[in-house]
């Protein structure tokens, strides 16, 4: 598969990832945080804080997106190792970790606050561990495509 085929999917894979993310913390959460209220009354003051909460997990999400779409633009331009990647690929995990982070917090207060359940905390826990995981890949991959970089352009010069 050449460079601008395999930028064009991966590109459309991002789009409809991104469409399912906006499907998701627009109509699933909403949804499932009224019937959780509509079920449980005593929990109904918890429906916006914790929405609102939710919602900003997706910003860094998005801007993750960008960063991979940018990614993807300079794979179709056959630049797949460069500085440039690499810079987009460490902001990819400090995004990743920024997110986990503001998740265990954002958890922690609301189980503190009493709007949290100690069983959803230790499930949300592992979603955190998931977003620590892609963060520590990131970096792992940011690392790997500086090196390369490094030893394109010496092999350039080389020649």
């Amino acid at each position: 598969m050449e460079q601008k085929s395999l930028a064009r999917w991966l590109k459309i894979i991002l789009v409809g990832v991104a469409l399912c993310a906006l499907a998701v913390y627009g109509v699933v959460l909403p949804s499932l945080g009224m019937s959780i209220a509509g079920a449980n009354p005593e929990y109904a003051f918890c429906f916006w804080p914790w929405l609102i909460f939710l919602w900003g997990t997706a910003l860094p999400c998005y801007a993750a997106f960008v960063l991979a779409w940018m990614i993807f633009t300079n794979i179709g331009r056959d630049r797949s190792f460069s500085m440039e990647n690499a810079g987009y690929l460490k902001g990819v995990a400090w995004l990743a970790a920024g997110d986990a982070g503001y998740f265990v917090l954002g958890n922690m207060a609301f189980l503190m606050l009493n709007m949290s359940h100690p069983g959803f905390f230790l499930l949300s826990m592992m979603v955190a561990f998931a977003g620590f995981a892609i963060s520590v890949v990131a970096a792992a991959l940011s690392h790997l495509v500086r090196k390369a970089a490094a030893l394109q352009e010496q092999s350039d010069l080389t020649i």
